[in-house]
């Protein structure tokens, strides 16, 4: 009892530790497509072919020609990549919320565990994790009398997976911390496990802070598929380079590779805006 001020202590509420604050990286992705950046490479795709368009002589085909033409092989390539970011994205959720659970675990070794693999991937360049992928992963599996081959583009898709892995978990580590603990008191006053607590009460809410971060990790990882063409996948960009060798036309280099730009800034600026329309919808107030 504190009786200079009048008060007695021991009928104080409960202090409840605070939940820790929302600190997901929501950093790079959206504000990689503003719309002045699409204004941009609008800009430098008309005047690379304007200047290329100058230097085409009478009796060769105009640069705008040749881009249609091969419009839809290069279609065909772009679908790739897409192909290759779905499927990384969809690995590399599954395994980050895995992880995820790991980082927020009671075990002090699975939590220790599961930071150094989560700092690793999240900080080792995504090139490098290609490699690595590429080199250690075999050309085939044996299961049994039955041989599975392993195409480059599964490894390069394994690849991108990683970083994903790494940046989701910590995604889902930062919403569920960011639930107030009080939650988790009153959960367990009710009977409920930590498991069930975790997934019928915690992570529902958490749904609508990981989904802007998610979506821009996405944005991404789209853009990241082009490194698969380092390491011999048949994506857009290896297909844009055989294109230039196949036409051995240097004045078309800089317009198609700035058309194949566009490409991705068109398919991921929706993804962008949905993204920071979401981040300010359910934001804290």
């Amino acid at each position: 009892m504190n009786a200079s001020r009048g008060r007695f202590d021991v009928l104080l509420p409960l202090r409840l530790r605070p939940a820790v604050p929302w600190t997901a990286d929501r950093s790079s992705g959206a504000s990689l497509f503003a719309a002045r950046t699409g204004v941009v490479l609008l800009a430098v795709l008309v005047t690379s072919i304007a200047l290329a368009q100058v230097q085409v002589r009478d009796t060769s085909a105009s640069v705008v020609e040749l881009m249609l033409k091969w419009t839809p092989l290069l279609a065909s390539g772009f679908l790739f990549n897409l192909l290759i970011s779905g499927m990384a994205m969809v690995l590399g959720t599954v395994a980050g919320l895995l992880l995820g659970f790991a980082r927020i675990s009671l075990l002090a070794p699975v939590r220790g565990t599961s930071w150094v693999v989560v700092q690793f991937f999240r900080n080792a360049p995504w090139l490098v994790l290609l490699f690595f992928v590429m080199f250690l992963m075999p050309f085939e599996l044996r299961l049994g009398g039955v041989t599975v081959p392993l195409p480059d583009w599964i490894k390069a898709t394994l690849g991108l997976a990683l970083p994903i892995m790494a940046n989701f978990a910590e995604i889902v580590r930062g919403a569920v911390q960011s639930i107030p603990t009080a939650q988790w008191e009153a959960a367990r006053s009710l009977a409920f496990s930590r498991r069930q607590t975790l997934w019928k009460i915690i992570l529902p809410q958490c749904v609508k802070r990981m989904l802007p971060p998610w979506m821009n990790w996405y944005a991404i990882l789209t853009m990241a598929t082009t490194l698969a063409s380092i390491v011999g996948v048949g994506e857009v960009m290896t297909i844009t380079g055989r294109i230039t060798a196949a036409e051995a036309r240097t004045d078309l280099l800089v317009p198609i590779y700035s058309y194949v730009l566009l490409w991705f800034f068109i398919y991921c600026y929706p993804i962008a805006l949905w993204t920071r329309r979401l981040e300010s919808r359910y934001a804290e107030r």
